[in-house]
């Protein structure tokens, strides 16, 4: 979950709110939303537990065509434009330690060399990911376990070294007018963003050992944690920068490093941040080809991304993804990308915790391992405060709005012309509970 969004939003947030207790409670209002979600999960994954997250949940509950798209929707969108925001996020960060990475790449390409540091690592890493699920895993968790050192490190530092910047997080009349502002609603897109991942575990449920069990703990323990360092990163971003400084920048990590242990120190830590989103696009790589795998499972029209190497890896599912997120690369705009990736998410996910109620409903019999804890207000809570970020994204953002559902209606012809190829398998039932 640790990656793109936290290292590189605060400057889009702070555009339109000046209040440091508004920005802060952006972090904590949207690590509310991501835990009453992993509640809402935590009850589906235990219930149908099977690899494919919101295409599995979405077709068992509605329709294999919503499925279907939230399938489509993540093997485009959901992996894809987050992966290849990571890796454009590592250039920019690499770029700032070593600024001859901004040379262009031949006269009139159009690229740098910081855009070939970008492709070179997403090819590296689904190299790893393509020959072995225990080497990958391996590189993940170590890589993991890093970066969460290095951030309580920069955390701890960051709170007791230097002049703190004239701005406030006690709770004032402004600060509270902020949050109920559409630049709140807005920037929340952002922190949802930066939030994606705290539902990577459904993907993979197949893999985890008595996913019945022991998926909700994932789930909540992952978000809770992520929730402690992001408020605590970005208190430390915002006590240790001038709000100017931040102002549209991307690289917020190395901003804040340079003013906290001058600009030596600030360019090594901008290079360890670098190193830092390494995990995130091994983790995108990794979960991604899962969905699409699932998705080829079940369409006989899509059964060649079904198949496994000897090693039980989904190649030709990775190589997809790979390729999409090549394609995001090469064509950036990290602002608009971002936006149209959340908006697309957020709808997805939306669908798929209201399918807590449908489900209850339509099948109260089917065994329920786990129940989401304060039901029904911890998903009702979910559900307004992502409709609310929705309405404000349709109003405020139309372009990227109308591009996500572009991509979800170019989703629904694929379908029904897979249909015509050949008609799909009964989508797998729900194991029963061991």
């Amino acid at each position: 979950m640790v990656g793109t969004g936290v290292f590189t939003s605060l400057g889009f947030q702070v555009l339109g709110i000046q209040s440091g207790f508004a920005l802060l409670m952006l972090w904590a209002v949207g690590g509310l939303i991501a835990l009453c979600g992993a509640v809402s999960y935590g009850e589906l994954a235990a219930a149908m537990p099977r690899s494919g997250g919101e295409y599995h949940y979405l077709s068992q509950i509605y329709h294999p065509a919503l499925g279907f798209l939230s399938g489509w929707v993540s093997a485009t969108v959901g992996f894809a434009a987050p992966t290849a925001l990571a890796a454009l996020a590592l250039a920019r960060y690499a770029q700032s330690v070593w600024p001859w990475l901004a040379t262009p790449v031949g006269s009139g390409s159009g690229y740098t060399y910081a855009t070939g540091l970008a492709v070179a690592v997403v090819l590296g890493l689904a190299l790893v990911h393509g020959r072995s699920t225990r080497a990958g895993s391996r590189l993940q968790v170590i890589i993991t376990a890093f970066k969460v050192l290095v951030l309580v490190a920069f955390i701890g530092a960051g709170m007791v070294i230097g002049p703190a910047q004239p701005i406030a997080f006690v709770p004032t009349a402004a600060g509270w007018r902020a949050l109920l502002s559409p630049a709140f609603a807005v920037s929340l897109v952002y922190v949802s963003y930066a939030y994606s991942g705290w539902n990577a575990a459904v993907y993979l449920t197949g893999e985890i050992e008595r996913p019945q069990r022991n998926l909700s703990r994932i789930l909540l323990t992952g978000t809770a944690v992520v929730l402690l360092l992001y408020v605590g990163l970005n208190y430390v971003f915002l006590r240790a920068t001038p709000l100017a400084v931040l102002k549209g920048q991307l690289e917020v990590g190395y901003l804040a490093a340079s003013w906290l242990f001058g600009p030596v120190l600030g360019r090594l830590m901008g290079g360890v941040i670098a190193g830092l989103l390494v995990s995130t696009i091994s983790a995108m790589i990794f979960a991604g080809p899962r969905i699409v795998q699932t998705m080829g499972e079940d369409l006989p029209a899509l059964r060649w991304l079904a198949h496994r190497s000897p090693a039980g890896i989904p190649v030709r599912a990775l190589l997809l993804q790979v390729g999409i997120t090549l394609i995001f690369i090469l064509k950036p705009d990290f602002n608009a990308v971002l936006v149209y990736a959340g908006f697309v998410l957020n709808l997805f996910t939306f669908l798929t915790v209201l399918g807590v109620f449908v489900l209850r409903w339509r099948r109260p019999g089917l065994p329920r391992p786990y129940r989401a804890w304060g039901y029904p207000f911890t998903p009702l809570l979910f559900l307004a405060l992502s409709a609310w970020t929705l309405v404000f994204i349709i109003r405020d953002k139309p372009q990227e709005s109308l591009y996500g559902l572009a991509t979800v209606a170019s989703g629904l012809l694929i379908y029904f012309a897979a249909q015509k190829i050949g008609p799909a398998a009964d989508v797998a039932p729900a194991r029963p509970v061991e």
